[in-house]
């Protein structure tokens, strides 16, 4: 009573299946609604119930080793249902989950459940699984799935990969194809020098692929390697103070900004036109020239701001013809009858060769200070390129390759560097590589003061493109060749006059610019190496080159006022002062010390006390 009656399990006498086993005696456990779904390896989980009512386990058992069970004869599945039909509860749940370790108290009948009982029936969740194999863990179960996605991306990748290459299988003949078809030609042309840097056996269009991905590689680990958490120093901005040049219209109707220094023109006895280098401007000249030098030897200094520099007016599409042209404007302005002397320092020296070049009747001499080569002409040998682009660092190299090949590209260094609005050192914004004595020089504070000054008038404009047109004039084609400045003198000859000159040593006719060319050149010079110079001297058999020991490119910035007056000797002989001189002037001037070779090293050394930099 008060306990409700059981029901009985039906039979089932189908043929082929076995009937439900009996309830098992002792307490029966809550029935309980198992759900399984076949799962397949590596994903296996196995569940952990306390108990679990023996005639549905039986069933579910079976279907589930029916579904997952591969091979197999009907004998062998009909003798394991069997035997799970007379199995109890406990050892069904062994079955199920294996071995876990845990004991559970005996049944009715004093039957305890059997510890290797899923061996025997081939334990596990499908009842394939062999006696003492290891369970699989997360980590292995992590590793699978990896593979697997890994698996599925690389299938992935190569269909879309195919599906990429038959859609452009006629891409070719496409509208798309044929505008692009030109500009990708020229730019593959353009870029085809840089084959020659790789291997013969080797593809182009692969080579590159994998150096650009190096590359690219490489800017990201250093740009995540090179943050540092120390402060820096803000630089300083440039001071650019109010326009004041002198100007005079040229005759296309540009203005041309200049700077007198020394004697008046009607006084002069010698004149001197200084165009100035790269990044410079006309404060620059000569840098440290006294005054009163100037008025004993009676020179008239004349510097400009070359187009664009400056307070100048720019000039789109100028060259070194127009530069000449430029300088002969200015000449005739300023009243200069004479002949003139040219003076070029580092990068202003091309625009003296081309005086020397377009206006040589104009030109009375030329003194030039370091004078830069192009490192492109044709006449210059391999060893000679090798000497010169091996003193140079790897930036600069990049910067010539780069005025030379993609100038618009320059815009961005530029306006990164002296266009930032800020300080900076020469050798850092010009990618220079400096010796010894320039490393010592760019520290002294005169010189800081002199180069702050100097490029803020330079770059006073804020405009790239004077500069871009200066980087690329350097490295074209300047339109002559050092060797067209002085050459031998061609004559039609006969029969006769030839077979008389190979017997006979008969000096033949030069033509071109004959007068006085001087050329100073620091033997420790890295901006423009003292290979350049031995090349402008083989092309220019008349010039006259100045060795000075131990000296760099800078030393033209911090020479003494004994230097400038040996030099002044060398281009001018003895002294004799102005034109002209006034009634009340009773000076005389000073006998020139004595010229010797080594005179340079020696005074050299004495610069840094008595430069007239400040």
């Amino acid at each position: 009573r008060g306990r409700p009656r059981r029901r009985k399990q039906p039979q089932n006498n189908q043929p082929g299946k076995p009937n439900h086993p009996s309830t098992p005696v002792g307490p029966n456990p809550p029935a309980l609604l198992l759900l399984q779904f076949p799962v397949s390896p590596p994903f296996q989980f196995q569940p952990r119930l306390p108990s679990i009512h023996s005639p549905l386990l039986a069933a579910l058992r079976s279907y589930t080793h029916q579904t997952h069970t591969r091979g197999g004869s009907d004998r062998r599945r009909g003798g394991e249902m069997a035997a799970a039909a007379t199995m109890t509860w406990h050892e069904e749940l062994a079955t199920l989950v294996g071995d876990t370790g845990v004991r559970l108290p005996a049944v009715a009948g004093g039957a305890a459940p059997a510890p290797n009982s899923a061996a025997a029936v081939g334990g596990g969740w499908y009842g394939e699984e062999e006696e003492g194999k290891v369970e699989e863990g997360w980590a292995q179960q992590a590793r699978g799935f990896a593979e697997s996605t890994a698996e599925m991306l690389r299938e992935l990748g190569l269909g879309v990969w195919d599906v990429a290459a038959q859609s452009l299988a006629g891409a070719e003949d496409s509208e798309l194809a044929r505008r692009l078809r030109r500009p990708a030609a020229a730019a593959g042309k353009r870029l085809s020098f840089m084959n020659e840097y790789l291997p013969e056996d080797r593809d182009p269009v692969r080579c590159w692929v994998v150096v650009a991905a190096v590359a690219f590689v490489a800017l990201l680990v250093l740009g995540v390697g090179s943050s540092d958490d120390t402060p820096v120093e803000q630089p300083k901005k440039l001071y650019i103070s109010p326009p004041n040049a002198k100007r005079f219209q040229l005759p296309d109707g540009r203005h041309l900004a200049y700077e007198e220094k020394g004697i008046s023109a009607d006084r002069a006895r010698f004149s001197l036109v200084a165009p100035h280098s790269f990044l410079s401007s006309r404060l620059a000249g000569i840098p440290g020239i006294s005054s009163s030098l100037l008025e004993e030897f009676g020179a008239r200094l004349v510097t400009y701001d070359l187009p664009g520099f400056g307070e100048s007016d720019p000039h789109p599409g100028r060259n070194l013809n127009s530069s000449a042209l430029d300088m002969l404007h200015l000449a005739d302005a300023l009243g200069i009858v004479d002949k003139f002397w040219v003076v070029g320092y580092s990068g202003g020296g091309m625009h003296a060769w081309s005086a020397l070049r377009y206006i040589p009747d104009r030109v009375a001499g030329a003194a030039m200070f370091a004078p830069m080569a192009n490192p492109y002409d044709s006449k210059m040998t391999k060893d000679e390129k090798r000497k010169i682009w091996d003193r140079w660092s790897t930036k600069r190299k990049l910067m010539h390759i780069l005025a030379r090949r993609f100038p618009s590209l320059l815009r961005l260094f530029y306006h990164r560097s002296f266009l930032s609005g800020k300080q900076g050192q020469p050798e850092s914004w010009l990618s220079l590589s400096t010796g010894k004595k320039d490393k010592t020089l760019l520290e002294a504070p005169t010189f800081n003061t002199f180069w702050e000054k100097d490029v803020a008038e330079s770059v006073r404009q804020g405009d790239a493109q004077p500069f871009v047109e200066e980087a690329v004039l350097q490295v074209s084609d300047w339109g002559f060749s050092l060797s067209d400045i002085q050459m031998q003198k061609k004559e039609d000859q006969g029969v006769f006059e030839f077979m008389k000159s190979l017997f006979s040593q008969a000096e033949r006719e030069w033509v071109g610019f004959l007068g006085p060319i001087h050329i100073w050149q620091g033997m420790d010079d890295r901006v423009v190496p003292p290979s350049a110079t031995e090349f402008a001297r083989r092309m220019v058999p008349g010039a006259t080159v100045h060795k000075l020991l131990d000296e760099g490119h800078f030393s033209y910035f911090c020479f003494c006022d004994e230097c400038h007056r040996q030099i002044f000797s060398t281009l001018f002989g003895t002294p004799q002062g102005p034109l002209n001189p006034a009634p009340e002037s009773s000076e005389v001037a000073p006998e020139p010390a004595e010229e010797t070779s080594p005179a340079y090293e020696e005074v050299a050394e004495q610069e840094q006390e008595t430069s007239g930099l400040a």
